[in-house]
């Protein structure tokens, strides 16, 4: 069974161990996160916990966002949902806080990665440059992308320059280092994706 929280990444630090070591975490603030709907596999063919965050005024949102969270007994306006998979341990009007993560447990971490702005194919793809020589037309051109008799034309999915990073990214294989309650912290150990203060989805491995 897998538990998750809706999150809003602070930043990086450095934590100092008993052995004098240094771990380099990402600070993320973690909910309390309202639970908002329950999917069962009676009901729905799978099992899954919705989540809310980020209180918002209540003029911020419609009256469909509106009565979708009053249906499930939670008061005010929420900026993010978040549905988790196999998160079963919970219950519509709950609230999921960080006390259900616990130092050393792995976790995956779900965000949209910084955009980088249109690229080129070096940048973008890690494509090899040209010969830098004097006469070069090759230096930073992506070279070939499709033949002239067959298929006259450049064939769909071609690695080509265009706009980079922005997309929705999973960060695998991260761990819990340290979790503060009183301050709703999770510290990850390593790096997260997404620019400061952007919305993640944290969820057990």
């Amino acid at each position: 069974m897998a538990i998750g929280i809706i999150a809003k990444k602070i930043g990086m630090t450095r934590v100092f161990n008993e052995d004098g070591s240094v771990t380099p975490v990402t600070v993320l603030l973690a909910g309390p996160c309202p639970v908002v709907a329950v999917r069962t596999e009676e009901k729905d063919g799978y099992t899954a916990a919705q989540l809310a965050w980020e209180e918002v005024a209540d003029r911020k949102l419609s009256k469909a966002e509106l009565g979708h969270l009053k249906s499930a007994g939670v008061e005010g306006g929420f900026r993010r949902l978040a549905e988790i998979r196999d998160f079963a341990d919970v219950a519509a009007g709950d609230s999921v806080t960080v006390g259900r993560f616990e130092p050393g447990t792995s976790i995956k971490v779900r965000g949209i990665s910084q955009g980088k702005g249109f690229a080129g194919t070096i940048k973008r793809h890690n494509f090899h440059r040209g010969p830098m020589s004097h006469g070069s037309h090759n230096k930073r051109a992506p070279g070939s992308i499709g033949a002239s008799a067959w298929p006259s034309k450049v064939i769909k999915g071609q690695k080509m320059p265009g706009r980079m990073g922005g997309k929705n990214v999973t960060q695998l294989g991260l761990k819990v280092v340290k979790v503060d309650e009183e301050k709703n912290l999770l510290l990850v150990k390593g790096s997260v994706p997404g620019h400061k203060n952007g919305f993640v989805v944290v969820v057990s491995e």
